[in-house]
Order: C-alpha cells, then structure tokens, then sequence
C-alpha cells in the first residue's frame, strides 16, 4: 500500500477532491428542489440526466481520447463540470439543472476512464490490485465527506455550490501535474445484448433492476429525504451511510462469493433487501433507525453491481469477459435512467412510502428471479468459476477490466475453493 501511495498520492487526492464535488451535487440539487418547490417527478428528469449523460459518455469518450489524447480529455471534462456546478445556482430552473446534470454524467463518465487508465498504468502488476482497493476507498471516502459539508452553509444560498466548483477546480493541479503518459486506449469488442441474455439471463435482469435501485440510492435519497420532511443533516446522513455500507459489505460479501454458488448468494441478499424495504414501507422508519436501513440497502445494493458480473463470467471464456461487462454496463445503466422516473411517479402518488415500495419491489423480482434460474442449469464448478472482481457501481470499463485481471490473477495464485453441491452444465433456458 505504501508503494502505491508513493506512486498515486497525488492521483488519488486529486480524485478525492473530485469525489467531493460530485458527491455534494446529487445530494445538494434534491435539498434544493425541494426548496424550489419541485415536485419528485421534476426531480425524476434532473435525477434521470446524469446516468443518461454517463451513458453517452461511456460510448463516447474513447473517440475523444484517442483524438486528442488524455490530458486534453481530462483538463476540458473537468473544467466543463467547475462550470457547470456554478451554473446550477444562476437559476433554479428543472430544463437548466437537467441539461447540466446531463454535461456532468457525461463528463465525469470520461473523467473516471482517464483517471482510471493512468492509475493502471502507474500501477505493477504487483501493486495493482491494491492501487484500485485504495482508488475505490478514496472515492467513497470522497463522497461520505461530502455529506458532511453540506452543513456548513444554507443550501437555499450559493455557496455550497461554489465550493463544489472549486473542489472541482484544486483537483487539477495534483491529477496533470503528476499523471505520467497513459498508454493508447482503446475498447474491447463489442457483445450484443441478445448473446448476452442467451449466456447469462440473470446478470442481465439482474444488472437491470440494479440500475434501477442505483438511481433510488444513490440519485433520489436527498429528494427522498426531502419529502419526508428531514433536515439538511438528516439527509447528508442517510446518504452518507448508504455509501458507508456499501464500502464495508463489499469484501464480506465478495469473499462468500467465490465459496458458493452465486445465485443463492444473489437470491439471499435481495430476499433481504425486499423485506427490508417492505418493512419501511409498512412502517416508515424514524430519522435514526432510517440510518440503520441505509445502512443495509447499501451494503446489499453496491457489492450486488460486481456479484451479477461475477456470476455472468462463470459462463465466459476469459477474452469475452471485458465484452460481456460492457454490456452490463450498459444495460445497467438503462435501468439507472429510467428508475428515478418510476420513484418519482410513485412518490407522487403513495408519499415517500412510495421510495421503499419501488426499491422492495426491485429487490424482490431479482430475488425470485435468481431462483427460477436455480431450477434452469447448475451452477460451475469452483474449478471454472470466476473470481469476484469488486468495483464499484460509477466504475468505468477501465476499472471493470482491471478488477476482472486482478481477481482472476489471484484466483489463480490461491487456487479455486470447490462450490459444494454444483454440478457444470450448459443449459441457458
């Protein structure tokens, strides 16, 4: 780890800065809006923006990099996302914000890739692994501590809105100044959607309806919380421990992983999410125990995003894996765009209540479906099944390639643990 740190530091803090300007915005634009008076189906579309722009992004970026290079990629998506941040406090207006959290997935979708690509390549083969445990750390660091600066001024004002620029901004200096020439980057072959469904028909309805969830949990809790009539503190926490317990399950769950078979795995974690969220449905939690549940829904949404890519390479020959998580991407990605529409229609019509009902439904389609599969093919062996590669849910295809390497590489070293009860079989239907 030191090693890396002496590498990356700079890298690392200069994401870190970035983390904490993104982190502020999602949460920052839905205590705003309900300042402004927006109702949850405006939020949908200003909420909805970002994956979609994330989503262009991830198609787009790679022409750009390979034009003009890196460091031009970097220095002109991140000086477009300062402007933006600046933006949204010149007018509260839903087609403004929209266009601007639109510009800001976009960019930051090319932002990661860059980042990513040259922490790979500052990194060994020896201290890979570790330079992506740090990278991802740092980035949820950066966003818990987001949300304690949304205390230390009036959301109602300017200012938080400044300083997100400006974390923007002090972030460039450590990341140029320092980045070494990242090697020609270039995409992996393509998989269409339909070959991917024939391999893995639970990855893709799974990765799917995890979209969805992702664009509940980590896009629409502030206008969530806001709805529910919570203060600025209350908020920035209940979005600061669903990331916190996506950071602390994800080595847990990811070491189960790679000792069971994963749909079990799979069908316990959402059955647990599903009733979990249809307890607070029921029984709306109260400001504290609401921590405990975000608590929970993190720790079960975020490791679910590596779990569902895991589960799909067990079916995959190593050079179709990078293909294959492109289009879990992807497709996880239509799910994040269209989720904050459905909760905002049903916020709308069921109160907040309406926010835990669309996450238990989720939760609980993924789960029976996981189970219908069970009785469909057996699950690999552990000789032929991948390793978990953890990531998290905002990873570029850079990150998702280098986990997948990283994982299979000490798959290798320590040996494959047998998965008890399988037997290898190849129907897909």
């Amino acid at each position: 780890m030191t090693a890396v740190l002496k590498t990356s530091w700079a890298l690392l803090l200069g994401m870190m800065f970035l983390m904490i300007g993104n982190g502020m915005q999602g949460t920052l634009l839905g205590i705003r809006g309900g300042i402004e008076g927006f109702a949850p189906t405006s939020m949908a579309w200003v909420m909805s923006a970002y994956y979609a722009g994330f989503l262009v992004g991830t198609r787009v970026v790679a022409n750009l990099i390979r034009r003009v290079g890196h460091v031009r990629v970097f220095s002109a998506l991140a000086s477009l996302v300062a402007a933006a941040f600046i933006l949204y406090a010149a007018d509260a207006h839903m087609v403004l914000w929209a266009a601007m959290r639109l510009l800001v997935g976009f960019c930051f979708a090319g932002i990661y890739v860059v980042a990513e690509s040259w922490l790979n390549e500052a990194s060994s083969n020896e201290t890979r692994g570790q330079a992506l445990s740090l990278y991802m750390i740092v980035q949820m660091v950066g966003v818990i501590t987001a949300q304690g600066l949304l205390n230390v001024a009036d959301p109602g004002g300017y200012t938080l809105f400044i300083i997100m620029s400006v974390l923007v901004s002090v972030s460039f200096p450590p990341i140029l100044l320092s980045a070494s020439p990242a090697p020609p980057y270039s995409t992996t072959k393509r998989m269409t959607l339909g070959q991917l469904f024939r391999i893995s028909p639970l990855g893709c309805v799974g990765t799917f309806a995890l979209g969805g969830v992702f664009a509940a949990v980590f896009g629409m809790a502030s206008v969530f919380g806001t709805e529910r009539g919570l203060d600025v503190g209350e908020i920035a926490a209940f979005v600061a421990v669903i990331y916190f317990g996506g950071l602390v399950c994800q080595v847990p769950i990811g070491r189960a992983s790679d000792r069971m078979d994963r749909r079990i795995l799979i069908a316990g974690l959402t059955a647990f999410g599903a009733a979990l969220t249809a307890l607070a449905t029921v029984a709306p939690p109260n400001a504290w125990t609401l921590l405990i549940f975000g608590f929970f829904i993190g720790g079960v949404a975020n490791p679910l995003y590596a779990l569902l890519i895991a589960y799909t390479n067990d079916f995959l020959e190593p050079a179709d894996m990078a293909a294959a998580s492109g289009g879990l991407l992807f497709i996880n990605g239509l799910g994040a765009i269209s989720g904050p529409f459905v909760i905002g229609w049903l916020m709308t019509a069921m109160g907040p209540g309406g926010y835990f009902f669309y996450l238990a439904v989720l939760f609980g389609l993924v789960a029976v479906y996981a189970i219908y599969r069970m009785t469909r093919r057996a699950s690999p062996t552990g000789g032929t099944a991948a390793s978990y590669p953890p990531f998290l849910p905002q990873a570029s295809p850079v990150a998702v390639e280098v986990a997948q390497a990283v994982a299979s590489e000490r798959r290798q070293e320590t040996g494959a643990p047998e998965t008890p009860g399988n037997e290898s079989g190849n129907e897909n239907q």
